[in-house]
């Protein structure tokens, strides 16, 4: 049972994390392009981000180690499954989680509001296909 819950907390709070990271790359985006200042919104949707992901990082954590799928041993780097759920899985979410992070801690030291947005973009715009590869590389499909 608490297995299964974390399972299902985890997999549907995934969508959040997707939708604040796409907000915040077209939001970064759209600032960029039009030339418009970092306002307490901007600044908002990326501690809403920040705050999703390391929530879901959390859980995953907590899933990884609940988790019937995650085995070491001799075996873990001879089958593909394994290996995905024990090594490549949280390995690359991790740095995904990482990048989002460094986005916005070194965003709020710069003071120039394109920079801002630029540095948001590019970092966000990187961890969004570290997710999405990863995750499509799990077998179960983006949605």
């Amino acid at each position: 049972m608490y297995y299964s819950a974390l399972l299902h907390t985890h997999s549907y709070f995934r969508y959040l994390v997707f939708a604040a990271l796409l907000v915040v790359i077209i939001v970064s985006l759209l600032g960029l392009l039009g030339k418009k200042p970092f306002t307490k919104t901007n600044n908002l949707l990326s501690l809403i981000l920040l705050i999703s992901a390391h929530t879901q990082t959390a859980i995953g954590l907590l899933l990884y180690f609940a988790s019937p799928f995650v085995k070491f041993g001799s075996e873990t780097m001879k089958d593909k499954a394994t290996r995905y759920w024990t090594v490549e899985h949280i390995f690359a979410m991790i740095i995904a989680v990482v990048v989002i992070t460094a986005a916005r801690s070194t965003m709020k030291k710069m003071s120039d509001d394109q920079a801002k947005h630029k540095r948001l973009f590019i970092f966000n715009l990187i961890a969004l296909v570290i997710v999405v590869t990863v995750v499509y590389l799990s077998g179960r499909g983006i949605f």
